[in-house]
């Protein structure tokens, strides 16, 4: 057994969200070792290296608000560097009406997921902004780990528009999905979830993560709950540090980034967010141990964002 100086709150890698989602599900002791060994506050080599190969990255950030957007990020590959283990250098902006583009500050917190599809692969880098300019801007990283490639629908390479290109329009949107951005929802396998700590510009343990989430065609559910827009999401069983369920459970918010590979069209919303932790819409989810719900307040439908279709493996 480990006594509470053992778990360490002061440098454990896991926020108090975090930590009390662990303990809920009977893993903490089990999720602080691994955190411990997995965590680190560099990027490994490998990781570098790996976001250098990358034509797109997703970023986590937060709103005047308080409010998590999730946002992709494309250019040539190399378009992201690390000239040293903390810094990760993306030499791109984001398209005007992405809600990224206001979100840039100094000092704003960042949760970035580098993805390479054809491989599943992927790594999350998170930690806060050291200057921003039309250029693209700097994260110093505070936090570097890979995930598991489960759930991840493999896909070739995905083309993607390059900065400048010619795109299609915005479409801005309150709580209520129209059909197309609610039949993007229900038609999509690949989504990104962003959520966020408390004292997300505190960084350390705290911040902005972005995590990847997957599964066949419909794994999400849109519903209308009153005036807005109501989406469900399964949680399958991961990796144990419960970074996303951890942040809600502190900031009952979350942000959603839907892509349709065959159109190329994006849609990022934001909302108020609730783990469902033993519902009976469970049965409806094969496969899922939790259910998560983002009650829409704010969308925006990105047409064209993706240059070309990504086909699946």
């Amino acid at each position: 057994m480990h006594d509470a100086s053992d778990l360490g709150e002061p440098d454990s890698p896991f926020h108090a969200g975090e930590r009390a989602v662990q303990e809920r599900l009977g893993v903490r002791e089990r999720s602080e070792r691994s955190g411990r060994r997995m965590i680190r506050d560099f990027m490994p080599e490998q990781h570098r290296d790996f976001f250098a190969l990358l034509p797109f990255v997703l970023v986590g950030s937060l709103d005047v608000h308080g409010r998590p957007w999730a946002s992709l990020l494309s250019g040539p590959p190399g378009f992201v560097t690390s000239p040293h283990p903390r810094s990760l250098i993306i030499g791109t902006s984001p398209l005007a009406d992405d809600p990224l583009t206001d979100n840039l500050r100094v000092g704003a917190p960042l949760g970035l997921l580098g993805i390479e599809l054809e491989t599943r692969r992927r790594n999350r880098e998170n930690g806060r902004v050291l200057w921003h300019s039309a250029r693209g801007f700097e994260l110093l990283v505070e936090q570097s780990f890979g995930n598991c490639k489960q759930y991840i629908q493999a896909r070739t390479r995905l083309n993607v528009r390059p900065p400048g290109g010619a795109g299609g329009q915005a479409v801005p949107g309150g709580p209520r999905l129209d059909v197309r951005a609610a039949g993007l929802v229900r038609d999509c396998d690949t989504a990104f979830l962003a959520t966020a700590s408390a004292a997300a510009t505190q960084g350390g343990a705290e911040g902005v993560d972005v995590s990847h989430r997957g599964g066949p065609p419909g794994f999400m559910r849109v519903d209308d709950h009153g005036a807005c827009s109501r989406i469900t999401l399964p949680d399958y069983a991961g990796n144990n540090m419960f970074n996303s369920l951890g942040n809600i459970e502190v900031r009952p918010r979350a942000g959603l980034l839907a892509c349709d590979f065959e159109s190329g069209d994006l849609l990022s919303l934001t909302g108020t967010a609730r783990v469902l932790w033993d519902a009976p819409q469970l049965a409806q989810f094969p496969g899922a141990l939790r259910l998560l719900q983002i009650d829409v307040e704010r969308h925006v439908l990105l047409t064209g964002a993706l240059l070309l279709p990504a086909i699946l493996v």
